[in-house]
């Protein structure tokens, strides 16, 4: 038996929430194009943007020879990759769109903080990953913040519209449990797709729904703001998964709706609240809580052959023809091994407890 002392939080927590910024960053400025553009539209534009600038980044990385580290989507990948796409990307919009159509503002905004909730039970409940007591405490503090700050003063109508909008938010769980499933991948590769799908899918929305197309500039605008804060986003995001698992990522992912709170003071002037205060304090408590778990166990590591881009660690122990750069990709095999250290849902711990 071998005892390692370390810990996943890094690199995996500064991936999750910069995913969580950059997403956060992404309605304050949103906001000062709607005025141009159709709001329906618009999530297409900033899909598509995320797609065709990932798409124009591995063009330009083959065509220049620029050595990748990351693992290419294979067969097997392939359908759960679909299935995340037509769900989160084509599933979830609708939902959207329908259900905003159908239910008070303040009714979905309230109701769009389920996703977390929902990642987290269906990693939990399906996927058997480990949710423990403080995970839980950690992600209602984050979830109760993010519920403080999208209030309005109002309840939830329980109609037709609240319904979609929470099958909208189900239907994004499933996705990023999903897409936990081929995160050893290229993340460039899954998030272009996702982005050109799901563009694709609200584009096509807009225009059924009459939306006019908007000016060449309003159109570039929400394809670079597409780029940086749906598509570099959820490369982070993907990146997260491979090292947290769903759960914790979207718990920390829960974070955004502070970040973007905090950025429309900043960038359109919005005052500050004792709200918003409040929500900062709960939120603070729930990073602490995550930040603060330890989870060790002794545990078995199964015979497991996969590909995926990785460093030489203690679960990295093979030989090379000749010598390699790190990190690198290539098929590799694990032997059974049995251990205890601090350690998280990763691409190497899926175990039940």
């Amino acid at each position: 038996m071998e005892v390692h002392k370390g810990s996943n939080l890094i690199p995996g927590v500064p991936f999750a929430l910069a995913s969580a910024v950059l997403f956060g960053a992404t309605p304050p400025i949103a906001k000062l194009l709607l005025g141009s553009v159709d709001p329906v539209l618009m999530a297409g534009l900033l899909y598509l943007g995320a797609g065709f600038g990932l798409s124009a980044f591995i063009v330009a990385r083959r065509l220049t020879s620029v050595a990748s580290s990351e693992a290419p989507l294979t067969r097997a990948d392939v359908p759960w990759l679909a299935a995340a796409i037509a769900i989160g990307g084509v599933v979830g919009p609708l939902f959207l769109v329908f259900g905003l159509a159908r239910t008070e503002a303040s009714s979905a905004s309230l109701l769009l903080n389920l996703e977390s909730l929902a990642t987290m039970a269906i990693a939990w409940v399906v996927f058997h990953e480990n949710v423990d007591r403080r995970l839980l405490l950690g992600a209602a503090a984050i979830l109760a913040g993010a519920v403080l700050l999208s209030w309005q003063g109002q309840g939830v109508a329980l109609d037709l519209g609240a319904v979609l909008v929470a099958g909208a938010c189900l239907a994004w769980g499933i996705d990023n449990n999903l897409t936990r499933k081929v995160a050893a991948a290229d993340p460039l590769v899954i998030v272009a797709w996702k982005g050109l799908v799901a563009g694709a899918a609200n584009t096509s929305i807009a225009f059924a729904q009459g939306a006019g197309a908007p000016e060449a500039s309003v159109a570039f605008a929400c394809g670079a703001l597409g780029f940086f804060g749906i598509g570099v986003s959820l490369v982070f995001f993907v990146l997260a998964l491979r090292h947290l698992g769903a759960a914790r990522t979207g718990a920390y992912y829960s974070l955004a709706p502070f970040i973007g709170a905090v950025l429309a003071i900043l960038i359109l002037a919005e005052p500050l609240t004792v709200r918003l205060v409040v929500a900062a304090i709960l939120m603070g408590i729930g990073l602490w809580f995550h930040l603060a778990e330890r989870h060790e166990h002794l545990h078995d590591h199964r015979a497991l052959e996969h590909e995926h881009s990785h460093v030489h660690d203690e679960h990295h122990q093979h030989a090379h023809d000749g010598p390699v750069t790190e990190p690198h990709s290539h098929r590799h095999r694990h032997a059974p091994m049995r251990h205890r250290h601090v350690h998280y849902p990763d691409l190497h711990h899926q175990h039940r407890h």
